[in-house]
């Protein structure tokens, strides 16, 4: 038998197994150190799935608190792949996958569940929509845009901060629902409109900085608005959140106006 038809003979094993130096797979190949963080991605993958099916239940504020913990993991699987040495190009995939799982289909069935389904006809479905079109597309240009990327701003509103606005203002409206239906179901509807044209905007926006000395020093006023917001969220609770996250988004748009005025003015 020829070479080609031995090696065509031979059983070949996935390009995942690795093989002993007999050609065997091994048995229990060693975990890579992408394992960990990635465990926390899907953490949060499956955080907004529930908050998918609580939503279609008709459990509104449990499908908030799952975006809010799918945020939180969010948090978590970066922070621990930098302490592990374990970024690859496989988190980075699962972590976008992932993020429009949770801040993009999640908030969006929520928002319609929760009041935009009583808009006439199909508007509900295409407004909501929008939430789950404009993580899409944000996530994309982050992806293609990662080289070079500037670790201290977004352009455009972070997906996880669009899907905790929308589980801020619904957690508001269950607790204290002081406005009626047909006004607080127009204003989801605006607001979920906004925030899918700023997650898609060249709005600039600042990572939440870490709570350390030198952080105060070069922001002092930036970390205490970050402070009093946490303050005003630990004592006002589902209110509060909204508005904290509301305080963010506005911010963000200030600062870019300034900034194009100035450019204006030079």
């Amino acid at each position: 038998m020829s070479d080609t038809g031995s090696r065509k003979a031979q059983k070949r094993y996935p390009p995942f197994l690795k093989t002993s130096p007999q050609g065997r797979p091994q048995l229990f190949p060693s975990v890579s150190r992408s394992f960990v963080p990635s465990a926390f991605t899907v953490m949060n993958m499956v955080s907004g799935y529930i908050a998918i099916v609580m939503a279609g239940e008709g459990s509104f504020v449990a499908a908030c608190w799952f975006i809010i913990l799918a945020s939180f993991f969010d948090t978590i699987d970066g922070f621990v792949a930098r302490v592990t040495k374990g970024t690859s190009d496989f988190g980075v995939e699962l972590d976008s996958l992932s993020d429009l799982v949770s801040f993009g289909a999640a908030p969006a069935y929520l928002v319609y569940k929760f009041g935009l389904e009583g808009l006439p006809g199909k508007t509900g479905i295409l407004v909501s929509s929008l939430l789950m079109v404009g993580s899409g597309l944000r996530l994309a240009r982050f992806n293609i845009s990662m080289i070079g990327y500037n670790k201290e701003s977004f352009s455009g509103l972070p997906t996880p901060a669009q899907a905790l606005t929308i589980a801020g203002f619904v957690l508001w409206m269950i607790a204290d629902p002081i406005f009626p239906i047909e006004v607080m179901r127009n204003g989801l509807a605006w607001l979920s409109t906004g925030l899918a044209l700023l997650m898609v905007s060249k709005v600039n926006y600042d990572t939440l900085p870490k709570p350390t000395v030198d952080s105060f020093r070069q922001k002092p006023v930036q970390m205490s608005l970050y402070v009093g917001a946490i303050f005003c969220v630990l004592l006002f609770h589902a209110k509060a959140f909204f508005l904290a996250m509301l305080l963010y988004i506005l911010l963000g748009i200030g600062r870019s106006i300034s900034l194009l005025y100035r450019q204006w003015q030079t």
